[in-house]
């Protein structure tokens, strides 16, 4: 995935590309956020009560998502772009720099993946640039509370244990920020909402079990070369357990997802009222009624 050179780069994309590969190697892990969101997403759809003859699917892991839109009535072409050739779809593409003709999409979906983007202001530029006029972009990706009870074990284990904190978990998106990228990249009628999930594990050993057979592992570029020491595993281990376990001694991982949607802008639109063409004043609506 390339990114402009003003952009940070979060991602050490060599070693998120080899994470990926052992992934599907093995088989993948457990779906039960792709299948949450998956289904998710089609129910959000079905409230919108008007066809999208042409989709996009855009990187989300799995065919879940894509068999879903090639359900829905009215549909006549859907497109699978994935970020790797071994992830399956139609096309490989940079979501960044989709190969893809403009105004050629009514719809452009994506779940769980666009949290990986260095670039997801640019993402979204994008994706304005592929709607037609009145198309719909919705999208579900990890938001800022994920795995924070991992974050926060071994943060606290590393100061305890090395003396100093590494980055180990993506810093992912807040929700308040994603509307308003939405809202930058010229789409119109931005709507967000979170949805948090608490998965409870025997230990915390099995949340990262699972983190790995879904290739998220820790491949920031800013992380720590070095191998893991024991004691300082050790140590988040016994953290996570202390703070995070509930009576029955299994302990919770919280997964916030953050889902986002927006129109290509429109005439038949509703518009904001001009500045100024008010009929009514705001003080007068404010005031308190008098009594008879």
């Amino acid at each position: 995935m390339t990114t402009s050179p003003d952009v940070p780069r979060l991602l050490d994309r060599a070693a998120f590309a080899a994470a990926r590969r052992r992934t599907r190697a093995a088989g993948g892990g457990p779906d039960f956020l792709t299948a949450r969101v998956a289904e998710d997403m089609a129910d959000r759809l079905a409230a919108t009560l008007r066809p999208f003859p042409r989709a996009l699917d855009l990187a989300s892991p799995g065919a879940a998502i894509a068999d879903a839109l090639r359900a829905r009535p009215g549909a006549e072409r859907v497109v699978r772009a994935a970020f790797e050739a071994g992830d399956g779809g139609d096309l490989v593409a940079d979501p960044q720099a989709i190969p893809l003709a403009a105004e050629s999409f009514d719809l452009v979906v994506s779940g769980l993946a666009l949290q990986f983007a260095d670039d997801l202001p640019g993402v979204f530029a994008q994706v304005r640039r592929l709607l037609r006029p009145d198309g719909l972009f919705l999208v579900a990706l990890l938001g800022g509370d994920t795995l924070t009870e991992l974050r926060q074990s071994f943060a606290a284990a590393e100061a305890e244990i090395d003396g100093g904190l590494s980055p180990r978990v993506m810093p992912f998106a807040d929700v308040r920020a994603v509307g308003a990228l939405l809202q930058r990249a010229g789409l119109a009628l931005p709507v967000t909402d979170v949805d948090k999930v608490t998965v409870r594990y025997g230990s915390p050993i099995g949340l990262m079990q699972d983190l790995r057979a879904w290739g998220a592992t820790n491949a920031l570029v800013e992380r720590n070369r070095r191998p893991l020491k024991r004691a300082t595993l050790a140590r988040a281990l016994e953290v996570y357990a202390e703070r995070f376990a509930d009576a029955d001694g299994r302990v919770r991982a919280t997964f916030e997802i953050v889902w986002a949607s927006g129109w290509a802008p429109h005439a038949s639109q509703q518009q904001p009222l001009k500045p100024g063409s008010a009929k009514a004043r705001l003080a007068d609506a404010l005031r308190p009624p008098k009594d008879d």
